[in-house]
């Protein structure tokens, strides 16, 4: 089972779109990268995915990932990332991260990726047992919609790291033709 939902640029997008779809990607990338504790609940992990629309004064209306099953549904519990996920994330447990904003009228974002519950490596002087997340969903995120200043350093090595991840994976897998694409779309900022 998969589930991905990813906006892409069709024509030129106003720098409004631009910077929304930016919040919403510092959210994909906060949970991406979070390190946290054995017993987290995905409510305690939503918020990080807000932060950025939050301190904009926007939200969403959704949560910001669900299990996902092997064999049977696309939207699996009891695991998900959500105000109302009270369940603790577990290693080997399978979630979305698909924070997005929507404007009444105008647009809306979704960054999706399918993200497995990893044991962290130890940190030296810590002394709690951590989890990661390791993104499953290998496909550009359009730099088209990209305001690389309103990243930070560690957003920007993400995002390039990510992509360099999609190309080294994808790149063999396709044609020249799309490989070119690929090289191009998945491209260091």
């Amino acid at each position: 089972t998969t589930d991905i939902t990813r906006t892409i640029a069709v024509g030129n997008a106003p720098q409004e779109q631009k910077r929304h779809f930016t919040l919403v990607l510092k959210g994909h990338i906060a949970i991406a990268t979070a390190r946290f504790p054995k017993g987290t609940t995905g409510a305690q992990l939503d918020t990080l995915a807000r932060h950025a629309l939050w301190s904009a004064g926007l939200d969403f209306d959704h949560g910001t990932g669900h299990g996902v099953g092997s064999y049977l549904s696309v939207h699996e519990g009891p695991q998900r990332i959500a105000k109302t996920g009270t369940v603790p994330v577990k290693a080997g447990m399978i979630l979305s991260n698909e924070p997005g904003y929507y404007k009444t009228g105008s647009h809306g974002i979704r960054i999706e990726n399918l993200e497995l519950v990893r044991e962290a490596e130890p940190v030296e002087g810590g002394d709690r047992d951590m989890h990661r997340f390791e993104a499953l969903t290998l496909a550009p995120i359009d730099l088209r919609l990209v305001v690389k200043e309103l990243l930070s350093p560690a957003e920007v090595s993400w995002l390039n790291a990510y992509h360099a991840r999609v190309r080294s994976e994808v790149g063999p897998l396709v044609d020249s033709g799309t490989r070119e694409w690929l090289e191009q779309a998945t491209r260091r900022i």
